[in-house]
């Protein structure tokens, strides 16, 4: 007799910051996108600083199967992604950048890819054959030149390390979250090396719908957070190979003192 299939349940993370003109419609977006999912779900959105009326806004929004998690000051996208990681109650843990310029019509094709390669790890990647992108040349290159260094640095076979939606099996979270060190520009990157190094080998890319419409890269502050990436990225090889940190639990998420969660 064939043995009946347990649908998994999904939490999907979405790491927020002075989105108040627009959390509430994304999450709406995001809701509708979610039924067409095999899976039960809770979304859970992290305020990574409450520095404007996000929280307010979410609140008055009462909107179904959305947890909120806030504190009062900013500490970065990959630190608000661990919080809501071990918040996480689904055996699927996605986390989905709150800008939306990645269709979230998708989420569907990359839970149906952990499936078909019985996966610890989906990546979506602007790199995959069925992606459809819109971005700038500027931003092409210099998204070519960030995998070629990475693979120089890691030999981690994942052409796209940083679009921001990735879903994982918990358990595999579970033994990488102690090691993480990542606050902010890295810790995408950070996950898939640990995982790496801890014998999760079955990383896969899964097709993306992007439409990156925030132009060319102009702006001073821009600029400065490609930087980080790149410093950051050098403090993760340093870790890796010189210090041997991953090898070790280190430390297991600390949360500030004046968190809040609200369901």
């Amino acid at each position: 007799m064939m043995r009946e299939h347990t649908p998994h349940f999904l939490s999907l993370i979405v790491p927020a910051y002075k989105q108040e003109k627009t959390i509430v419609e994304n999450l709406i977006r995001l809701q509708q996108a979610l039924t067409s999912i095999r899976y039960d779900h809770e979304i859970i959105v992290v305020v990574d600083g409450s520095v404007d009326k996000t929280v307010q806004k979410l609140k008055k929004a009462k909107l179904s199967k959305v947890k909120i998690i806030w504190y009062k000051e900013n500490q970065g996208k990959s630190y608000a992604i661990r919080v809501g990681m071990h918040e996480a109650k689904g055996d699927y843990v996605m986390f989905m950048d709150s800008g939306f310029e990645i269709d979230p019509n998708g989420i569907s094709m990359l839970l149906e890819h952990m499936e078909w390669y019985h996966a610890d790890i989906i990546v979506g990647s602007k790199r995959h054959p069925a992606s459809i992108i819109k971005y700038s040349a500027q931003r092409r290159i210099l998204s070519y030149g960030y995998y070629y260094f990475v693979k120089l640095l890691f030999g981690i076979n994942v052409r796209d390390t940083q679009a921001g939606i990735k879903v994982y099996k918990k358990h595999v979270i579970e033994k990488i979250i102690p090691r993480l060190v990542e606050k902010k520009f890295a810790g995408d990157l950070e996950i898939l090396v640990v995982a790496h190094q801890l014998g999760y080998k079955r990383i896969f890319e899964a097709p993306i719908k992007l439409n990156y419409h925030l132009g060319e890269l102009s702006s001073a502050a821009t600029w400065e957070s490609i930087f980080h990436i790149f410093v950051d990225t050098l403090a993760i090889f340093y870790r890796k190979y010189i210090l041997r940190y991953y090898n070790s639990v280190h430390n297991k998420v600390s949360y500030p003192k004046d968190m809040k969660i609200y369901q």
